[in-house]
């Protein structure tokens, strides 16, 4: 299988600087979107930090051993998913640790989703409120759920999600990486089909754009020109974020 990415970010029409990170490694299948947050530009130093370290453990560990919180696990596709909570939690780290030595950058950190493809296999992980979506025969999935105040009351039954879409503390997060210390990240395996696409993006694409528009959008856009498409689509619609998307096509 063949694999193929565009991206796309832009800062919006309301912040002066952009807080949103990225990484498309096509020839290793590893791809990242972070969202970060934090005053004094801090934001995009922990975002931009997570990404720095997810590559270095993901892609440059000399043994892979040492990135297993469990060494135990003997299945391939687990081991793979341990060193995602892994990589996850040395950027915790890392972040925490520059937030101490740097007191401006204090209280700052990211959502991070991450997309690693290996051998017809898509593995994921992912905190915070940055997403990753799979469109396949037409339809689109959400592959994460948001780790937010308002998903949780979505969940318990309290707030529909039209409502969630409005409600005033909707970016409440409740899980980052580094402002709330080790991180509990959501991964997951599946396999991949001739003709997948997947999207990660951070919520300056979803708060203008609900999944009913996105999965509009994507079907009726060459995918060479998708990125660039859905970040000018939330702009368009209001956004008051910066607007990051990676798109990943699996070919034959």
């Amino acid at each position: 299988m063949r694999i193929e990415a565009f991206a796309h970010t832009d800062p919006g029409p309301v912040r002066e600087n952009n807080e949103d990170n990225l990484l498309i490694d096509q020839d290793t299948g590893l791809f990242i979107v972070a969202d970060g947050m934090g005053g004094h530009a801090a934001g995009e130093v922990a975002s931009e930090l997570a990404v720095q370290t997810v590559r270095s453990v993901i892609l440059e560990a000399h043994d892979p051993d040492e990135t297993r919180l469990n060494r135990d696990i003997v299945d391939e596709e687990e081991s793979i998913r341990e060193r995602l909570r892994y990589a996850m939690n040395q950027a915790c780290v890392r972040i925490r640790q520059e937030a101490f030595d740097n007191p401006v950058h204090r209280g700052m950190g990211t959502t991070l989703t991450i997309l690693l493809i290996e051998d017809g296999i898509a593995h994921f992980s992912h905190v915070g409120d940055s997403r990753l979506y799979l469109f396949r025969n037409g339809s689109l999935r959400r592959l994460t759920r948001d780790h937010t105040v308002v998903q949780n009351e979505i969940d318990a039954g309290r707030l529909t999600p039209e409502l969630a879409r409005i409600a005033p503390h909707k970016n409440i997060l409740t899980q980052s990486v580094g402002y709330h210390g080790t991180v509990d990240p959501v991964t997951s395996t599946r396999p991949v089909n001739p003709g997948d696409i997947f999207v990660l993006c951070s919520d300056g694409l979803t708060d203008p754009l609900d999944d009913a528009s996105l999965e509009q959008i994507i079907a009726a856009t060459a995918f060479e020109d998708l990125a660039f498409h859905l970040v000018d689509q939330a702009l368009i619609n209001g956004t008051e974020d910066n607007v990051t998307v990676v798109v990943v096509r699996v070919e034959e």
